[in-house]
């Protein structure tokens, strides 16, 4: 197979799962380190999800919300949706609270795509970043009666004929399942603009789409479609991580011949203008968090994998996933 140049994305939101209930609401505003002295929890810390109850983003929030509780790094937080407009509604929310160190954002590259295609006012510059926390592999999927047995057989036709080979994905434009085939598309030699993309509400909806045939592969994240896979009503044709995932049996893209890495990543975000002392008493509760037993126990459990970054270094990522991102955006017309 024809490859091409290798390309490296990280790409966000994916799962659904763990269920955590708010333990208490408190007050918007003040800091982080008003709730108790600065050796004990947190209180008072409100986490905001930016789109639905169940979606990757709320696992995500919730697990390690509970974990920090259950360690006792934090007390009286609460876990709460802000649906709309890719993540961005939740985005102009956090952004307008400048100073506010109890209020935290769940996010991932959707709502960094979501800033662009939705010509947000709100961006991800303007808030304080705090930690990247995992990556999770993307699949690339066909129905069990797909004539499709292989990378070479789908990207054989999508090239004849991609308007009539359509890809379905759980994302909005710029969002993860939308950037997969995007970048995939470059990647085999099919013209991007050309690409006819269906996009879903959801990986429920996808899954519907996919069964009934009306798409002819899907992107979507490896969570979505593994217990599909096992019982055989889907078949993964490869994942797009660098190394095959664990329990799935596909090979990745480029042991397919194609030139391809990509993850997709979730981290967190906090308000802009805390201070510095906010800052870090933040990140010292989510470095902590992270080296726990319990925490490491999620992360086997989903299937996600470790990505841990924080700061200064987590920072430099989300500038470079944005100009990434907008690069591929502008391409399409769409930023």
């Amino acid at each position: 197979m024809r490859t091409a140049s290798l390309r490296r994305l990280t790409v966000g939101a994916v799962a659904a799962g763990l269920v955590l209930t708010g333990c208490g609401t408190t007050a918007e505003g003040g800091s982080a380190a008003g709730g108790g002295a600065a050796d004990g929890p947190i209180s008072g810390l409100r986490v905001m999800v930016p789109n639905s109850p169940g979606s990757g983003y709320d696992t995500t929030a919730r697990a390690w919300a509970q974990v920090l509780e259950d360690e006792g790094l934090a007390e009286s937080m609460e876990v709460f949706n802000l649906e709309g407009a890719g993540g961005t509604v939740g985005l102009q929310r956090l952004v307008n609270e400048k100073g506010n160190a109890e209020l935290l954002m769940q996010m991932g590259l959707g709502v960094v795509g979501a800033q662009y295609s939705n010509q947000s006012e709100a961006t991800l510059d303007q808030t304080t970043p705090i930690a990247k926390l995992i990556e999770e592999a993307e699949a690339i999927v066909v129905p069990a009666s797909s004539p499709f047995q292989t990378m070479d057989d789908l990207v054989t036709a999508w090239k004849a004929d991609p308007g009539n080979t359509p890809v379905g994905g759980a994302s909005n434009p710029g969002g993860p399942d939308h950037l997969t085939p995007m970048l995939l598309a470059e990647a085999v030699d099919v013209t991007p603009s050309d690409v006819n993309y269906v996009a879903y509400d959801g990986g429920g909806e996808l899954l519907a789409g996919i069964l009934g045939g009306d798409i002819a592969f899907a992107a979507t994240g490896i969570g979505e479609v593994t217990e599909s896979a096992a019982s055989g009503d889907v078949r993964i044709l490869a994942v797009t991580t660098e190394e095959p995932v664990e329990g799935v049996d596909a090979p990745t893209l480029t042991e397919e011949g194609i030139d391809l890495v990509f993850t997709n990543w979730r981290g967190i975000v906090a308000a802009p203008d805390i201070t510095e002392e906010e800052t870090q008493r933040l990140i010292d509760a989510i470095t902590e968090m992270h080296g726990s037993e319990a925490w490491q126990q999620i992360l086997t459990d989903q299937g996600w994998a470790d990505a841990f970054v924080t700061g200064d270094e987590y920072a430099s990522f989300l500038n470079e996933e944005s100009a990434r991102v907008e690069s591929v955006l502008s391409g399409l017309g769409l930023a």
